[in-house]
């Protein structure tokens, strides 16, 4: 989780690690049951990161009356709390530290003068949410553990809606920002433009075009602070970007069938905007080797349309719909993988980041 401090960085300053958890899950206007387990997702079952950030998209049904109404308080409550239990029902059952462990917390998050260790420890197996931002179906949340609460600030939240009469929040981003010590960091969650026909990859580009562009985060009284999301230190953008394959459907359903993720790749669309379009020049994402994400039946593991029985809508071919990116130095990817919950016709990626922040040096 940690690091020793960077040799060629500025005296009055050194660089130490944290660990970013991401994930993204398009939930399909489906509320989330109350007996959800949460912890399956946010994979606790290994190392806790230090900060949890969980975007999802539809969280509300996307219908005439809920594109009109940014906000619904009731369901962003309902899946905060799901969120707050699993992180600190986690965190309580590993408040119990080695020498080593309290070690290594204290490097990150030191002692003021008169603090004991133990309340120090204690507070540290701790999560809070520092902001959650909701546009019609578009959620972002974000957990920080508690000793690192008094070194977050200016978080502030942008969106832009990017749907209907191409402005409406059906479909675009919710992104957040915030300093941690003297490193700003930028999640941005977004839903883009879906549709599988030859083409459609177009509009989504410019859902991103129209992201990147119109995403504006308040000075306040703050004048030195980054406006745009691409000025900010550290950068990550998550979501259903519902790019496709640029294959025939009977071909990607016969190479999902077989396994052949590489093959597919190669003809994924966002994968040909990263190594060659303009739109997402210079970002990255770690190497993909897990099945793609949509379109899946209810309740099941079988694929929309692979089945002969019951009646089959429109044409839905598999893909990697959902994703993380990222741009920019100061971040190493550690893993990327999906979670296997049925709530939805979508599965949840997530994956997990080593973060580079300049902290200041300690003047003793």
């Amino acid at each position: 989780m940690l690091a020793d401090s960077d040799t060629t960085s500025a005296p009055s300053t050194e660089i130490q690690n944290i660990t970013l958890f991401v994930s993204s899950w398009n939930v399909g206007g489906i509320a989330p049951p109350n007996d959800l387990n949460m912890e399956d997702l946010l994979d606790t079952q290994t190392n806790l990161a230090d900060i949890y950030v969980l975007g999802f998209q539809e969280i509300v049904p996307l219908n005439a009356g809920s594109v009109i109404v940014p906000e619904n308080t009731t369901i962003c409550m309902q899946w905060n709390s799901l969120i707050r239990t699993a992180l600190n029902k986690i965190a309580a059952n590993n408040i119990t530290l080695q020498d080593a462990e309290e070690e290594e917390i204290l490097k990150v998050y030191p002692l003021k003068k008169g603090s004991s260790l133990k309340f120090n420890v204690e507070n540290s197996t701790q999560f809070e949410c520092i902001i959650s931002k909701q546009m019609v179906g578009i959620f972002i949340t974000i957990w920080v553990r508690s000793p690192l609460l008094p070194y977050i600030s200016h978080t502030s939240a942008s969106c832009v809606g990017c749907g209907i009469f191409g402005y409406l929040g059906n479909k675009g981003s919710v992104s957040v920002r915030f300093w941690l010590h003297e490193t700003s960091f930028c999640f941005v969650c977004s839903h883009l433009a879906s549709g599988g026909k030859e083409g459609d990859e177009r509009q989504r580009n410019a859902d991103a075009s129209q992201i990147l562009s119109r995403t504006r985060f308040p000075c306040d009284s703050f004048q030195y602070l980054t406006r745009k999301i691409l000025q900010h230190d550290r950068v990550i953008w998550l979501g259903d970007m519902n790019y496709r394959i640029y294959l025939p459907e009977a071909t990607t359903r016969s190479l999902v069938n077989d396994g052949q993720w590489s093959i597919l790749l190669q003809k994924d669309q966002l994968k040909a905007e990263l190594r060659e379009g303009c739109i997402f020049r210079g970002w990255q994402e770690e190497e993909i080797d897990f099945a793609p994400t949509y379109k899946y039946c209810p309740d099941s593991d079988d694929y929309y349309g692979c089945s002969q029985n019951g009646k089959r809508g429109k044409s839905r071919a598999p893909a990697w719909c959902d994703r993380i990116i990222w741009f920019g130095k100061g971040l190493k990817q550690s893993q990327y993988n999906r979670s296997e919950f049925r709530l939805s016709d979508h599965r949840p990626v997530r994956a997990i980041f080593t973060a580079e922040v300049k902290v200041p040096s300690p003047l003793y």
